[in-house]
Order: structure tokens, then C-alpha cells, then sequence
């Protein structure tokens, strides 16, 4: 596994800590307030690449950051019903839905990522699988993790025209401004907006810190370096690895049980990561 896809394998180790994050902060916060406000956090972090950003990267900035900003929002929405164990289940959905959708984008079809793929979703199922559907909340998952799909193929046609922090800073202050207006527009005659500060508790605000400054921030310029490299379809099989991270940390740092069965769903995920990037060694 070469340097690129490494990086992108931490990403996806940051993003395993956010389920339990999100569960938290949601408890309090709707999933609009927690995305605009992680958002905010993001850009402030990296206004100094935005100012300098050139007129097209903010253009496809905002591309970019409107698809994360619906992903995001969609799924923190799913995780105010659902558990955290089926929203991961389901937004690795996308690893499926990225070589479909790729399809129409031209992208070549490679039978290797495809089995990588179904084998990568397979082992999420058994992983993180159970009870407590809501419809509603599933549906938005999904429709989550299809925004998601479209936004790593479209990073990876674009993260090549720009500087790796330009286009994360763009993305983030465009996301920053739309989903502040989102929060904005739900809390008109309502009073979310005077009773949000005392549902900032402590534990809510360092886990927006958290989601701001590394999950955001920090993972949307690594993946902007990274997936200059790597092939969108590639990289939806590694970013598989989110929920199996997510279950450690779950079994680590919460005490929660993990099962054999999970377990084998785990180690099933981890080899269709390692299938996707395989090289046959040259012939002698």
C-alpha cells in the first residue's frame, strides 16, 4: 500500500471517532447546528489558504462543499434516531455507490475494486448491522452516503487543479456559510438560536473542537493531497475501513462488546482493502 493510500487510511481512522462524537452532540443539537457549527470551526482554522484561493478553486469549492455539507448534514440527521453502530453500516454504502456513479462520470470499471467492494460492505454488515430501523432516518442515511459517493469521484477529477489547502479551505468556508444559513433559516420562529448556548456543554463543545479542527479541517486537506494519487473507486474501499475503526474505538475506549461475528466482519473489510490495492508481483 503505497504513501497516498496510507494517508487516506488515516483519515478514515479520524472518522471512525466521530460516530460516538456525533451521538453525543446530537443528544443536544440538531444535525444542522452540529455541521454548521463544526464547519464554522473548520474555516476558521483555515481562512488564511482561503483568502489567498484563486477564483476557480472557489468555484469548485463550492461543488465540493455543498456535496459534504448535505452528506454531513444527512447523516448527523440519520444519527439524531438511528444508532451509530447503522448509520456507519449504511454510509458505507457509498463504497458500492462509487464505482456505479463512476460509470456515468466515464470512469473505467475495474473487477477488482468491485469485488473489493462487495466484500467491503459484506464485512461492514456483519460488523455493525443490527435492529432500530426508522425509515425516515435510514432514508437519509442513504441519501447521505450517495452525496458522499459523488463527492469523492468528484474530488478525485479535481483536487489535481489546485493547491492541496486552497481547495480544503474553500470547500470549508463555503460549507462554514451554507450551513450557517441552513441553521439559520430552521431556527426562524423558533427559539433554537437563545437556547443553544446552554446546550453547549463542555463535552459538546470539545467534540465539535474535535469534528472542526481534525475531522474537517485537517482530513479535507489530507484527502486533498491524497486523492490526487489515488482513484476515486480505490479510495471508497480504504474509507470502508471508518466503521471497523469506529468499533475499535467503541470496544476500547467505550467497553463496548465486540462480537465474533463483528469481528469477522472487521477482518473481512480489512481484506478487501488489502484486495483493492494488490500487485501481482511482475512475472520472472
Amino acid at each position: 500500500m503505497n504513501v497516498h493510500a496510507l494517508a487516506l487510511l488515516l483519515v478514515t481512522l479520524v472518522w471512525g471517532a466521530t460516530f460516538p462524537v456525533l451521538k453525543v452532540a446530537t443528544a443536544s443539537l440538531s444535525g444542522v447546528e452540529t455541521s454548521a457549527l463544526r464547519f464554522v470551526i473548520a474555516a476558521v482554522c483555515l481562512c488564511p489558504w482561503a483568502w489567498r484561493a484563486s477564483r476557480r478553486a472557489w468555484t469548485d469549492g463550492a461543488v465540493l462543499g455543498a456535496l459534504v455539507l448535505v452528506s454531513y448534514i444527512a447523516q448527523a440527521y440519520g444519527l439524531q434516531t438511528i444508532s451509530s453502530n447503522r448509520s456507519a453500516f449504511l454510509t458505507s454504502l457509498n463504497v458500492l455507490m462509487v464505482p456505479l456513479l463512476g460509470l456515468a462520470f466515464g470512469n473505467a470499471w475495474s473487477w477488482r475494486v468491485v469485488q473489493a467492494s462487495v466484500l467491503a460492505c459484506a464485512g461492514i454488515a456483519l460488523l455493525s448491522w443490527e435492529g432500530g430501523s426508522n425509515l425516515a432516518a435510514d432514508a437519509a442515511t442513504v441519501f447521505g452516503a450517495a452525496g458522499y459517493a459523488l463527492y469523492v469521484i468528484v474530488l478525485s477529477q479535481r483536487a489535481g487543479r489546485h493547491p492541496a489547502r486552497a481547495l480544503a479551505a474553500t470547500q470549508t468556508a463555503w460549507m462554514a456559510l451554507l450551513g450557517s444559513l441552513w441553521m439559520l433559516a430552521n431556527a426562524v420562529n423558533t427559539d433554537l438560536l437563545q437556547t443553544l448556548p446552554a446546550r453547549l456543554s463542555p463535552e459538546i463543545l470539545a467534540g465539535l473542537a474535535y469534528l472542526g479542527v481534525v475531522a474537517t479541517a485537517g482530513m479535507l486537506f489530507l484527502q486533498a493531497v491524497a486523492q490526487r494519487h489515488v482513484s476515486a473507486d480505490k479510495a471508497a474501499v480504504i474509507y470502508a475501513m471508518e466503521p471497523v475503526f469506529a468499533a475499535l474505538f467503541a470496544w476500547w475506549w467505550l467497553a463496548e462488546a465486540l462480537t465474533v461475528v463483528a469481528a469477522i466482519g472487521g477482518a473481512m473489510v480489512v481484506v478487501a482493502v488489502v484486495w483493492s490495492e494488490w500487485r501481482a508481483p511482475p512475472p520472472a
